[in-house]
């Protein structure tokens, strides 16, 4: 007989992973849908927040501390004397900068020890099916749903240096108005308080990102050391680089029933794109599993009668987190306009506003607060 699961995820990236660990606490028969094998070196690192790091500590997931960093400095530079620094009020930092590979390969370890999830290589029947296979999901193309997307004529390019400078805790971006248009560098302490390895997230426009990509590892190295200011003194590209294009996107429906009565959920970047220039985008992703995973707790209580793909639970999930994203893509899209615009009144009007944020330690307080949560 083919087995009946309560919740079927295609997916498992750290967000399709997350979400099946939660569930299965709730003695929920999760059915995870394996993702095809990535045949290139992965470069990525994400900068999580106290929230993200609850949740996976929860999961007994979080990295150890060569591989989950803090930061304890952030300096911003505008692009015409703007300036905005953040410092840590305890060592435990003000986020995490977090090795990819490092916690993928946990979250694939603690699922494998889980009785209550079954890996397959294709979806199956469940009461809710939970779709998290990323910006181009076919699950989410196939259901028709439309996915409203805002390029922004840059592609992101990321890799790994090893700077002869230690980092100290420190992450560093810049605006910058290039040739081309706008540029933002971002290098993000890796490898422990006491490393000197980065992640680079360098957002480009297209044909500067072409440039730089087929440049040779030396000459790349030396253009990130130029456009940093040589902050972290000589530099040297230790891995491939990926690339990939920004844009802002959101589902237009989250939730939905299948033509069989079975209900569906979109959640990461299957419902939701970012710039990444605020360091979110898996944040947001692990916000939507802990939502997901609260709502359908309510199973335990009051509302033990109902189905995961019950109309009310998907209802709740999309509402809330609907609700909670807007101020954020809002921000985060506000600020990229903002640079992006060549105005040179704008330009004054941006980098003033930088400064006078920075004199405001109070308002500075309550952003960081609003990005660790």
């Amino acid at each position: 007989m083919t087995q009946k699961f309560d919740v079927c995820i295609r997916g498992d990236g750290m967000v399709g992973r997350s979400l099946a660990l939660l569930l299965a606490r709730q003695r929920l028969r999760v059915a995870l849908v394996q993702s095809p094998t990535r045949k290139h070196e992965d470069v990525r690192a994400y900068s999580l927040n106290s929230a993200s790091r609850s949740l996976l500590t929860d999961l007994r997931c979080w990295p150890d501390e060569t591989h989950a960093t803090p930061v304890q400095h952030m300096r911003v530079w505008g692009d015409d004397g703007g300036f905005i620094s953040f410092d840590s009020a305890s060592p435990e930092g003000l986020t995490w900068m977090v090795d990819v590979p490092v916690l993928e390969a946990q979250l694939a370890q603690a699922v494998r020890y889980q009785a209550e999830i079954t890996l397959l290589d294709h979806a199956a029947a469940a009461d809710l099916t939970v779709i998290c296979e990323g910006r181009y999901s076919v699950s989410r193309d196939e259901l028709g749903v439309s996915f409203d997307t805002l390029p922004y004529q840059q592609t992101a390019v990321a890799a790994r240096l090893q700077c002869s400078a230690p980092h100290l805790g420190q992450a560093f971006q810049w605006f910058s108005q290039g040739a081309q248009g706008l540029e933002i560098l971002a290098l993000l302490p890796l490898g422990g308080a006491q490393g000197s390895e980065v992640a680079l997230v360098w957002s480009l426009p297209p044909q500067r990102a072409s440039d730089m990509l087929a440049a040779s590892p030396e000459d790349f190295a030396q253009a990130v050391a130029l456009a940093s200011h040589q902050s972290l003194g000589k530099l040297n590209l230790t891995t491939q680089r990926a690339a990939w294009p920004l844009q802002l996107a959101r589902a237009e429906q989250w939730t939905g029933r299948f033509a069989d009565g079975s209900a569906w959920a979109l959640a990461g970047d299957a419902a939701h794109n970012i710039h990444p220039l605020a360091g979110l985008g898996l944040n947001l992703g692990l916000a939507d599993v802990a939502e997901l995973a609260q709502v359908l707790a309510s199973r335990q209580g009051a509302d033990y009668w109902r189905s995961t793909g019950d109309r009310l639970f998907l209802r709740r999930y999309e509402r809330a987190r609907k609700a909670d994203m807007l101020p954020t893509w809002l921000a985060c899209d506000g600020l990229q306009r903002l640079f992006d615009h060549p105005n040179t009144s704008l330009q004054w009007l941006r980098n003033w506003g930088m400064k006078g944020f920075n004199a405001a330690p109070q308002l500075k307080r309550w952003t960081m607060q609003q990005a660790m949560r």
